[in-house]
């Protein structure tokens, strides 16, 4: 068995449940998460050349379900657009088993795909500004402001969030330093 297999493996064996957790985050749905997952991994390990480390084989797996994510909401944004056109009714989806999990996940879903990725990024993730900038190809000023609009949204559905500071000299959400 080729290392890049073997990482592979072990990414999936023992990173699968948090992939997906973090893909749950973004999209909002369990089935669509489990796809992302799988996406990001078919991208990441398709030709055999991924890295062989395993953390660095697992960041570019995230990456690659964020990426994923944000050209799938390109695409279904575009749907949603023409959709009436064909005369497909809207399916509502199942219910969640907590009331805190539906108002986290409802208020999630009220971001912008990057504000959301910016949050999922910066609290889940725990990544610093810089890091999540990054990520996104974006400068730290545009992912504090993505942050500061999405923790504004946040708050106004599910009230006052304490945010963590971190290197870069971040204002906290109620604005006092």
């Amino acid at each position: 068995m080729a290392r890049w297999e073997q990482v592979l493996d072990e990414i999936v064996r023992t990173r699968r449940r948090a992939l997906v957790g973090y893909a749950y985050l973004l999209c909002g749905d369990l089935r669509e998460a489990e796809d992302l997952v799988q996406e990001g991994l078919v991208r990441t390990f398709r030709r055999g050349r991924a890295s062989t480390d395993f953390e660095l084989a697992e960041s570019y797996v995230r990456k690659a379900i964020l990426t994923t994510y944000l050209d799938g909401f390109r695409r279904r944004r575009h749907w949603e657009e023409i959709r009436h056109l064909f005369g497909e009714p809207e399916v509502p989806d199942a219910p969640s088993t907590t009331d805190a999990r539906l108002d986290v996940q409802k208020a999630l879903m009220t971001l912008a795909p990057r504000e959301r990725a910016c949050v999922v990024l910066r609290y889940y993730s725990d990544l610093t500004i810089r890091q999540v900038a990054d990520q996104l190809s974006l400068s730290e000023g545009t992912v504090k402001r993505y942050l500061s609009d999405a923790n504004s949204k946040l708050a106004a559905g599910l009230g006052p969030i304490d945010t963590p500071s971190d290197d870069l000299d971040v204002t906290p959400l109620g604005g006092a330093r």
